[in-house]
Order: structure tokens, then C-alpha cells, then sequence
């Protein structure tokens, strides 16, 4: 299978962002047999279950995870031989549910050097009556408990999901985000993987632009609900987890990491 890596300025956009879209990434043929299948259910796996175990050769959740544009993104961020974590199958009916608050998945896990991958794939056309997923764009490295961002309504700078048909969202595991409730006369599938890595993180991507100038200017992103003081922490953190994903403890963006590290040992 011939798949193609990210490049660096795409990593540290996710790196930035905490989310990397894949619009219509999914051929036509697998998403008109998605309904049937996620209607029908996928069985749960234990927690941790190797992807070839999780999903057998020829399934339908094999042959997503395999799809080109996909398998490369995945091994660009988990690696390869990543391990099934879990899986879900979340259905909106027409005209019904409300809003899920805003809450990030299993936030409790505060690793800085590395983090799993949860993938979701929307097998339709989303439609802004359909409602989709919210998300809050640079939010994945701030840490909170699981649902104490529940109590915030709309944040600026939020993207609620519309999209066409067979694509595929990579979140980092800490992003905010929410299920919108479905407003459309037609049900809203969606179909969700969360990987866990088995190697470290580390230049699993197509690194030959790893110098290009886009790279900083990827990480230095604001996004409109940042406090103009602590936003920059969001730009140290992102330092740190691009340090860690490259192994170039040199990197900085504007002297924040290198300022604050500075412990001289040379005495006067």
C-alpha cells in the first residue's frame, strides 16, 4: 500500500491547531457501504488492542484506516503499529439530541512528549442543519478536566463541522470539542478511533522541509479566544511538543522556550 507522509509545515499546523482535516479523503465505494455497516455496529475491542487484531484484514474499519490519504496521516502522527484504544459509533437522529458540552476526551492524560490520535470519520455530507462536530481550534494543550469547559456556550474563533462526504478528522486526544444536535430531517453518522502509539513520536513524518520558515510561522498561530497574555503560553507548549517530536531541544519560536530554561552554570 502506497501512502504519502505529512510534511513538517502539516505537522506543525497540527501541532498548532490540535486537529488536521482530510476532506473526501474516503473513495465513494466505502462511504456508500458505511451506513450499513456503523447501522449495523463494529464490536468492540479491549482497551489497547493491536490495529491488525482490532480490525481483520478485508473489514470494513481495516479498509478505512488503509485508505491512502489516511494511513499516511496516521503514520505521520502514531507511527506505525499503532494500538486500538477504542472505537464508537455515534448516530444523531433527524430533529433530535442536544448539544454535547464542550469537553475534551480522557483529559487526564497530561503527556507532553507524546499523544493519541482519535480519528473521525463522517461517511455523509455534513450540512450545517445536520449540526457536526464543534471544535476549538489551539485548545489541546491546555489542560482541564474532562467537562470543565462544559459551562462555556461558544468561544471565538470555533469551527462547527460542515463537510462533504467521506471525510476524516485527526484530533489530538485533548481537544475541546462537542457533538452539535442534528436540526436536518436526516441522520448524522459519524465513526470514531482513538490510536494509541507503540513507538516514540518522533520524525515520523516527510521531514525534508523541516527547516522551511512556514514551520514557526505554523506554530506562532493565534486563534480569536486566546487571552492576549497567556495565548503565549499556548506558543511555549507548542515549542516543547515540537521539540519532543523532532528532538531538536534548539528549536524556540521568539525566545520563549530559551528563556525560560536559561540556567547559566558559568560563575562569575
Amino acid at each position: 500500500m502506497e501512502t504519502t507522509l505529512l510534511t513538517s509545515v502539516e505537522v506543525a499546523r497540527f501541532v498548532a491547531q490540535g486537529f488536521l482535516r482530510l476532506d473526501a479523503a474516503v473513495p465513494e465505494e466505502l462511504n456508500a457501504e458505511a451506513i450499513g455497516v456503523l447501522s449495523a455496529g463494529i464490536p468492540p475491542v479491549p482497551y489497547g488492542t493491536p490495529l491488525p487484531l482490532a480490525f481483520p484484514e478485508g473489514s470494513f474499519a481495516r479498509r478505512l484506516v488503509e485508505v491512502p490519504r489516511v494511513a499516511g496521516a496516521l503514520r505521520s502522527l502514531v507511527g506505525p503499529d499503532p494500538t486500538v484504544d477504542h472505537h464508537a459509533v455515534h448516530v444523531r437522529e433527524p430533529q433530535g439530541g442536544s448539544a454535547q458540552p464542550l469537553h475534551g476526551d480522557a483529559i487526564i492524560d497530561t503527556r507532553a512528549d507524546a499523544f493519541d490520535v482519535q480519528l473521525m470519520y463522517f461517511p455523509h455530507e455534513v450540512s450545517p442543519a445536520m449540526g457536526g462536530t464543534l471544535l476549538v481550534p489551539g485548545s489541546h494543550l491546555r489542560r482541564t478536566n474532562e467537562s470543565d469547559t462544559g459551562r462555556y456556550q461558544n468561544l471565538r474563533g470555533q469551527i462547527r463541522l460542515t463537510c462533504p462526504a467521506g471525510t476524516v478528522l485527526l484530533l489530538h486526544h485533548g481537544i475541546w470539542h462537542g457533538g452539535r444536535r442534528n436540526d436536518s430531517d436526516e441522520r448524522r453518522y459519524m465513526f470514531k478511533i482513538r490510536f494509541n502509539p507503540t513507538v516514540r513520536q518522533v520524525r515520523l513524518w516527510d521531514t525534508a522541509d523541516l527547516d522551511d520558515p512556514a514551520v514557526p510561522g505554523e506554530l506562532s498561530t493565534r486563534f480569536p479566544w486566546y487571552e492576549p497574555a497567556t495565548g503565549r503560553l499556548e506558543i511555549y507548549n507548542r515549542v516543547a511538543m515540537w521539540r519532543a517530536m523532532t528532538g531538536f531541544d534548539g528549536f524556540d519560536v521568539d525566545h520563549w522556550a530559551t528563556r525560560v530554561s536559561n540556567r547559566p552554570r558559568r560563575i562569575a
